[in-house]
């Protein structure tokens, strides 16, 4: 039921619908801060400031603070280094494999075979193959927020089988002081140029590294504009962005903080080891220790050494230093690595290598919520927008250099696979669910990491060698003779 105060039946004397829309919106008021507390305004959220600005706008603003400062926690701060490291381990680790699926084996083995060979040498710098480029892409994505993959087609006489190569490029390539509209519809958003119907239309890149210090006389200061066909954009969406930001960055703070923490304890238990005792003088205006100390020679103290005796002007007692206690030191700073981990969006034990108080059911149920992400990541993130569309330019590339049949193959994708907490139960797992049809033996081999027709091949070449030879092989491999003759098991008996 509305509440019509006297002030509202006065106003709706003289204007009805004035006094409608006031009671309404009072009523809409207080129903919406009913309804949400994060939306509620008094003492308690005063210092609370949430702009409504878009990502775009907070990402032009901050964008280039955030890698620089996550760049130097990383270089600088282990538990940034480590954290980068394990989630760059777990989305590509030995790499994300391609296998070609078109249906025709034939052609599959063609294309596989080429594969292989051209990306061994895909690396513009000539330094990896594809599986390094990915490690290297990811690492930068995390690190950095984004990364930049530009394809660079070669000369036919360059000696490559596919003429054509990657060249990765930091996101500082991208000159992010352009914005603004275009005369034909379109606009430049922090260097991205977009279409009138907000298609990627353009990336302008610098022709250099803007923070190179090496100064030469053919850099370039301004960008160029490079085709949106020939550059891959790496980075996770988290809101209607073009850029992306550095994946560390809501924890920033706190592992900044965490090591001023550090080093400022540390500081404190050095200067406590150090001063052993110190002689106190007769005049109580001479016991301070700096700057009235002075060693067995009179030269004046000005740090303190492990074993230091400090003497005062006059001394005549002795005062013994005794160190603080450290109760409840390791429970702050494992609550600290706690929400250091929550920010990188990984399990605390894998952050610090703290397995001493997880049991086989907890970390495997921490890993596996763990794993899902990973999982996203890799599907949704590293795949469509990485692999596949390096893919694409190969076999483009091929066809045209009549390598291939035709310019689009069918490709399927390969992560790597999880170190099972228990082998024996996830083999098992895996075992229950081929034999109750939900998946197959392609699928399991894949799981592991591996190609399955290489490994159904590889099984079969095997077994035809073991054929030839007439082994016969049992669950205890010890009782296969030469000559493929079982030998009684001891352990059994005759009736």
């Amino acid at each position: 039921m509305r509440r019509v105060t006297w002030l509202d039946r006065a106003i709706g004397s003289v204007a009805p619908r004035a006094a409608l829309r006031r009671v309404q919106a009072r009523e809409s008021f207080i129903a919406l801060a009913r309804g949400y507390d994060g939306a509620a305004k008094g003492r308690r959220t005063d210092g609370w400031r949430a702009a409504g600005t878009s990502a775009d706008s907070e990402i032009a603003v901050a964008g280039g603070l955030l890698r620089d400062r996550m760049r130097d926690l990383v270089r600088n701060n282990p538990h940034a280094a480590k954290a980068v490291s394990v989630l760059v381990n777990n989305i590509i680790g030995s790499g994300i494999i391609a296998r070609a699926a078109s249906g025709n084996d034939k052609l599959d083995a063609q294309v596989n075979a080429l594969w292989e060979t051209w990306s061994a040498r895909c690396d513009a710098d000539g330094q990896l193959d594809f599986l390094g480029l990915q490690t290297l892409a990811c690492r930068q994505m995390i690190e950095a927020g984004e990364v930049l993959l530009r394809r660079r087609p070669r000369r036919a006489n360059d000696g490559l089988d596919v003429p054509l190569q990657l060249q990765l490029l930091e996101a500082d390539m991208l000159d992010a002081g352009r914005n603004g509209d275009l005369a034909d519809g379109g606009r430049v958003v922090q260097g991205i140029e977009f279409s009138s119907l907000g298609q990627r239309r353009a990336f302008w890149l610098f022709a250099q590294h803007p923070g190179d210090s090496v100064v030469t006389t053919r850099r370039r200061l301004d960008s160029l504009a490079i085709p949106a066909a020939d550059i891959v954009h790496l980075y996770e969406k988290q809101r209607m962005q073009v850029r992306g930001v550095p994946w560390g960055t809501p924890v920033m703070r706190a592992l900044r903080d965490l090591d001023d923490w550090t080093q400022a304890e540390l500081v404190r238990k050095k200067t406590e080891a150090c001063v052993v005792g110190i002689v106190l003088g007769a005049d109580e205006a001479e016991q301070g220790i700096a700057p009235s100390v002075v060693d067995a020679d009179g030269n004046r103290v000005e740090q303190f050494e492990p074993g230091l005796i400090a003497y005062a002007r006059g001394g005549k007692d002795i005062r013994f230093n005794q160190p603080a206690t450290t109760a409840g030191v390791a429970e702050w700073l494992r609550a600290q690595l706690h929400i250091v981990a929550a920010g990188f969006r990984m399990p605390y034990e894998l952050l610090t290598g703290d397995l001493s108080q997880v049991n086989y059911s907890s970390i495997r149920a921490g890993l596996v919520e763990f794993r899902r992400l990973i999982d996203a990541v890799q599907w949704q993130i590293v795949i469509p927008m990485l692999c596949q569309p390096t893919w694409d330019w190969f076999t483009e590339q091929a066809w045209a250099a009549g390598k291939l049949p035709q310019p689009r193959i069918q490709v399927e994708w390969s992560p790597p696979r999880f170190e099972a907490v228990d082998p024996l139960k996830d083999a098992m797992a895996d075992l229950l669910a081929m034999r109750s049809g939900t998946m197959t033996l392609a699928q399991a081999i894949a799981r592991q990491g591996h190609n399955p027709d290489a490994v159904l091949a590889e099984i079969a070449a095997m077994n035809a060698k073991i054929d030839a030879l007439g082994l016969i092989f049992d669950s205890d491999p010890r009782r296969v003779t030469k000559t493929g003759v079982m030998q009684p098991d001891p352990g059994l008996t005759s009736p």
